[in-house]
């Protein structure tokens, strides 16, 4: 998109930042400025750069100084990248704290650091998962509902809150006939179970998560399988859960047992089930609505945290309707 020039009557802000050497302001700025390029083109501002002296011009160059100042003290400690760039637009769209702030009450401390609530929704989901015993996190894929569950699964693991994670996924694709598939149990369901594996890696190290698992600490539980259990101070993920039906559904909540909580996620517009077969997720959101000790939260498409196309995707299929 271009960005038209500035009218005379238009706001400006000119200002430097001080102290700033050349590796820090490469860093903020990007290969070929395109950190400064995406600034322009989302917030319709235009800016120029002369060293450490920059001059913003627009409607929105107020908003543009402030991101520009808070993305500069991350380059003290980190690599600003586009996607960086895309967060604190983010952020400052949904009224988050400023990227460089402390997670806080509305963050989750992991090994690896800190994870921060993004927007209202999130922070309404942490709260959620903190304060009761099952929470259901519906809407569109980017909102982050499976990463903020397991962030919590393993910030409750680590302070001891429970004994054991168990992470369980409806393998829709082989239609629940694992047999057909090679390797043990854990082989069979690794490709159903990645994105919450890719998560563990990133927040835990490759090598904890594997004795985790080794030790049974960290649970592989296909849906499929869990017919018949109660499992006790655990916290317990269903993901994708939109491929549960009815009776899956049902079947998975009453295996809560005590001391464990559970996290529902998925979206009902992306159902693969079989055609004349109802949703569990979609159904189990007007039988529970009222239960105490049950939450939901509701993502949209303004809660999408990756790249911004994705986000204008999904208000697209929203505006058709929806679908699958």
């Amino acid at each position: 998109m271009a960005v038209p020039a500035p009218s005379p009557q238009e706001p400006q802000r000119e200002f430097a930042l001080g102290g700033a050497d050349n590796t820090r302001l490469a860093n903020l700025c990007g290969p070929l400025d395109e950190n400064l390029r995406q600034l322009e083109e989302r917030l319709g501002v235009r800016i120029r750069r002369r060293g450490d002296s920059f001059r913003v011009s627009g409607a929105l160059a107020a908003g543009a100084e402030e991101i520009l100042r808070e993305l500069f003290e991350l380059t003290r400690t980190e690599e600003v990248t586009p996607e960086r760039v895309h967060l604190a637009l983010r952020d400052r769209e949904a009224g988050a704290p400023a990227p460089n702030a402390d997670p806080g009450e509305h963050g989750v401390h992991v090994p690896r650091g800190g994870i921060r609530a993004r927007g209202h929704h999130q922070r309404e989901y942490l709260d959620h998962i903190r304060g009761g015993d099952l929470t259901f996190g519906i809407g569109p894929a980017g909102t982050g509902k499976t990463y903020l569950a397991v962030a919590c699964a393993v910030e409750a693991l680590q302070t001891d809150r429970v004994r054991r994670i168990v992470l369980v996924r409806p393998a829709v694709e082989a239609g629940e006939r694992l047999g057909f598939l090679p390797g043990d149990l854990t082989q069979k369901v690794d490709p159903y179970l990645r994105p919450m594996y890719d998560a563990l890696y990133e927040m835990m190290g490759f090598d904890r998560v594997a004795r985790f698992i080794e030790r049974n600490v960290i649970e592989v539980a296909p849906l499929a399988f869990m017919r018949g259990r109660s499992l006790n101070d655990s916290f317990i993920i269903l993901d994708e859960a939109q491929n549960t039906t009815i009776e899956q559904m049902k079947m998975f909540l009453t295996r809560i047992g005590f001391g464990s909580r559970a996290v529902v996620t998925g979206d009902v517009t992306q159902t693969d089930l079989p055609a004349g077969k109802q949703s569990g997720l979609a159904h189990v959101v007007n039988v529970l609505r009222d239960v105490a000790g049950v939450a939901f939260t509701f993502f949209d498409a303004q809660d999408v945290v990756r790249h911004p196309l994705v986000q204008r995707i999904v208000k697209a299929y929203e505006s058709h309707g929806g679908g699958t």
